[in-house]
């Protein structure tokens, strides 16, 4: 059994054939993908956020309403980009969308990617300190997340209060237990991977990460998953973590389908190069029929490695489209490969 849900990046634009054409648009198909997506039996509806783009840009009000319009489907992120969150403010906004969800909410946060603007974090007011990089002030963003979500008081209570305080130091409210369980980091390279498992946080592996092999990205990324396991052992961590893998797959079963996607299937990663001269490998696409697309996927090693799979969905092709999308690979894919 696995866990399967989709992974929205949420673009919207005007293009001809868009069918989400504006900032609204993008936000309430969302909600309503993650209502279908639930009616259909995924398991999850998890969503990009990109600052200074016409993407998804503040999560936590879109969170909190697809949670209220859903009630078994879990709701996430892939990722935060965690240079540009004040941790505290985004401890609250997160206990919030959590109870409002019943303790569905799986948040995903890293460092982020390629942005479209020049440090954009610091127009949010965050600034490396003296000799960080921007890779510290994420890191030190999700340090201070951490231990806030633990539920422990640390502000000095004051002796003349609006309203009458519980005994001992405050913590910052509303606060919901477990959720310090359910926070993933996004890791592309297995040394960020390893960080994550020694902090006890659940690990995320995209359609991207840094080539340190040659080797294709699901031999990589298995490899990644291994040692992210090996070192949460090592830590003690008591309880199972959870491991997600993203990818985009298309089953194709009727002619929009073939309109859509025909030939548009990959039999090889891309090579790329991230900012700073980082070679990264980029996964393939799998676009075919459901018996070639059963054949295929039961070679990918981190797919079997995982035990949840992320489908990227072309949200502005809509809704109905993509509920299709989401409906098809359930139907006639994943109960061939055991994943249901």
């Amino acid at each position: 059994m696995k866990k399967i849900g989709f992974l929205s990046f949420g673009h919207w634009s005007a293009a001809p054939g868009s069918q989400a054409q504006n900032a609204s648009d993008v936000l309430l198909q969302s909600i309503d993908l993650a209502v279908a997506a639930e009616e259909l039996g995924a398991d999850g509806a998890y969503f990009r956020v990109h600052h200074f783009a016409r993407q998804l840009g503040s999560p936590f009000p879109l969170l909190s309403a697809a949670a209220a319009k859903t009630s078994r489907i879990e709701i996430g992120t892939g990722v935060i980009d965690m240079r540009y969150e004040n941790p505290l403010y985004m401890a609250e906004d997160a206990g919030a969308a959590d109870l409002i969800s019943g303790g569905r909410l799986q948040l995903g946060i890293s460092r982020g990617s390629a942005e479209q603007v020049i440090d954009g974090w610091r127009y949010f007011g965050y600034v490396p300190a003296e000799g960080e990089t921007h890779k510290d002030l994420a890191r030190r963003h999700t340090m201070v997340l951490l231990e806030v979500l633990k539920g422990e008081g640390f502000a000095e209570p004051h002796p003349q209060p609006m309203f009458p305080n519980p005994p001992g130091l405050l913590r910052v409210e509303p606060h919901s237990d477990g959720l310090r369980d359910r926070i993933w980091w996004g890791a592309a390279s297995n040394a960020t991977a390893v960080w994550a498992a020694q902090l006890g946080m659940n690990l995320q592996s995209s359609t991207l990460k840094t080539d340190e092999t040659g080797e294709p990205l699901h031999i990589q990324q298995a490899a990644q998953i291994r040692a992210y396991r090996e070192a949460w052992k090592e830590a003690g961590h008591t309880r199972s973590p959870r491991v997600s893998v993203s990818r985009s797959i298309f089953a194709i079963v009727n002619d929009q389908d073939r309109m859509y996607f025909d030939g548009s299937g990959e039999s090889q990663d891309h090579i790329g190069m991230l900012h700073g001269g980082i070679r990264a490998v980029f996964g393939r696409s799998y676009a075919d029929e459901p018996d070639r697309l059963v054949k295929q996927l039961a070679q990918d090693d981190a797919i079997a490695e995982a035990d949840t799979l992320l489908l990227t969905v072309p949200n502005q092709l809509g809704v109905e489209y993509n509920a299709h999308v989401l409906d098809a690979i359930l139907k006639y894919v994943a109960p061939e490969l055991g994943w249901r």
